[in-house]
């Protein structure tokens, strides 16, 4: 079995936001999308590590763990499901598959899990160890007034309850809280507590040891081993059931955990920070939350202010995205013309400051060498996309000059050239959909936020343009 070899068993799109940064680390990656060769894959190159979706055409996790079982070939696999269920999470675990993720991928926590990885190099995986890194942007007194009392207790040890709508930046704010301690150079773990049923993310947060339920093959390291010595960020902590919230906070009265399953009792050096956009307060006092753990958490709390209300860091904000996705994807310096600046900020924002970070990106995508970012390029309305593809005939010469890529002969075959010609709306729907997800680096569902359109339309949309002869990456 090759300690470098790692097979992934899911459609390329899901994939993609890891395959670069596993190669540059010099992992071998096989992939399959079918049962059969996947476990042909398996017999022939032992992979030690196996991430496979949940569910595609013609395949189902719950085949391969039978398979991997009966031919007795221990095999730890991931699974990855786009849209999971608490009641799939716990059957596809007790069939046998070591962990249950949610997609996408990413890379903090696959890296935490590559084949090799004692829980002290987890610990080493998952830390940001840079000081002053995850700098909060804004301008607002009361942005200010949140930083201030952010930097003031980020060197202790005090348990921090971040609130604020989604999208705020609550886990920015609780890595600079990390960054800026004497932790910074542990390691910084984050758990999403609405994603995983009691039963479950109670293994997550504690670990289990092996046989403590069905499908437990082996030990398993809980996040809080994982972040000794340095900080543990508690996701939408109002989310988690009563009977876990007072193990929860044993742990955090005694600095103790006591794995599922287990007998000895393991002490823990860990910081808390804990997020939520609910009022949690409010939601003690109904009995929804206990108390008690909301005080122990609530030492320092953190309201971050929804962007509405703190309009004069919308354009400053937005600017950063836009230096930050103009350098990202090759293009040149831009800024929103006057009516796309006034109407950034007269918007509401009920996405804050996440919703504004991908539209910038879409917007800087879309205004693409023009070097002015125009309200058109939002995508507000459906006329829209239309004036942008009329705009982006004017750059054709240009963009054919570019050196070739498989993505550029893509879209080279479907605007054949020739400055002065003008082609139908279907065929500049082409050009744009292919542009996307060569920006995107072959990522359907970013592809399809930045067209403003559904991933269901975009896969549509591609199988046409296959049937039609068109290679797609």
């Amino acid at each position: 079995m090759s300690s470098k070899r790692i097979l992934f068993i899911a459609r390329s799109e899901l994939i993609s936001p890891v395959l670069s940064r596993l190669r540059q680390e010099g992992y071998e990656l096989l992939m399959s999308e079918s049962l059969e060769g996947a476990l042909k894959i398996i017999s022939q190159k032992s992979p030690a590590l196996i991430f496979s979706q949940v569910a595609m055409p013609g395949f189902r996790i719950h085949d391969l763990l039978d398979a991997l079982e009966s031919q007795e070939m221990q095999r730890r696999v991931i699974a990855v499901a786009e849209q999971g269920t608490a009641r799939e999470a716990q059957q596809i675990l007790e069939a046998g598959a070591g962990d249950y993720w949610l997609a996408p991928l990413q890379w903090d926590k696959v890296k935490a899990v590559l084949p090799g990885s004692s829980p002290q190099q987890a610990q080493n995986r998952t830390s940001v160890s840079e000081p002053g890194k995850h700098e909060i942007i804004g301008s607002h007194p009361a942005m200010q007034k949140v930083m201030a009392l952010a930097r003031q207790v980020a060197s202790s040890k005090a348990s921090v309850l971040i609130s604020g709508e989604s999208g705020t930046g609550k886990e920015m704010f609780a890595r600079f809280l990390h960054n800026n301690s004497p932790r910074h150079a542990g390691p910084f773990v984050a758990v999403n507590c609405a994603a995983l049923p009691e039963h479950l993310l109670e293994s997550e947060l504690f670990g289990h040891e092996k046989g403590a339920f069905t499908g437990a093959i082996s030990r398993k390291v809980g996040k809080f081993e994982l972040a000794h010595q340095g900080t543990i960020l508690l996701d939408e902590i109002s989310e988690m059931d009563l009977a876990l919230q007072a193990k929860l906070l044993r742990v955090l009265q005694e600095s103790e955990i006591d794995r599922v399953g287990g007998t000895d009792t393991v002490r823990v050096d860990v910081r808390v920070l804990a997020t939520t956009n609910r009022n949690i307060e409010e939601c003690a006092r109904r009995g929804e939350f206990r108390q008690d753990l909301f005080y122990r958490l609530n030492v320092i709390p953190l309201r971050l202010p929804p962007l509405r209300e703190r309009k004069d860091d919308i354009l400053v904000l937005a600017g950063h995205f836009i230096r930050h996705y103009s350098t990202q994807y090759g293009l040149p310096a831009m800024e929103p013309d006057e009516e796309a600046a006034g109407w950034l900020v007269e918007y509401d924002w009920p996405g804050n400051v996440r919703e504004l970070q991908n539209l910038m990106e879409r917007a800087v995508l879309l205004a693409g060498q023009s070097g002015v970012i125009r309200t058109r390029h939002f995508l507000l309305e459906e006329d829209d996309l239309q004036d942008i593809l009329e705009e982006s005939q004017g750059n054709h010469a240009e963009e054919e000059s570019l050196p070739f890529t498989q993505d550029d002969a893509a879209v080279a075959a479907i605007d054949p050239g020739g400055d002065d010609e003008i082609y139908p709306i279907h065929e500049m729907e082409k050009r744009m959909i292919m542009k996307s997800l060569k920006k995107t680096g072959g990522n359907r569902t970013q592809a399809s936020e930045l067209l403003g359109i559904s991933v269901r339309t975009l896969r549509n949309k591609l199988s046409e343009y296959k049937k039609q002869g068109l290679v797609v990456s």
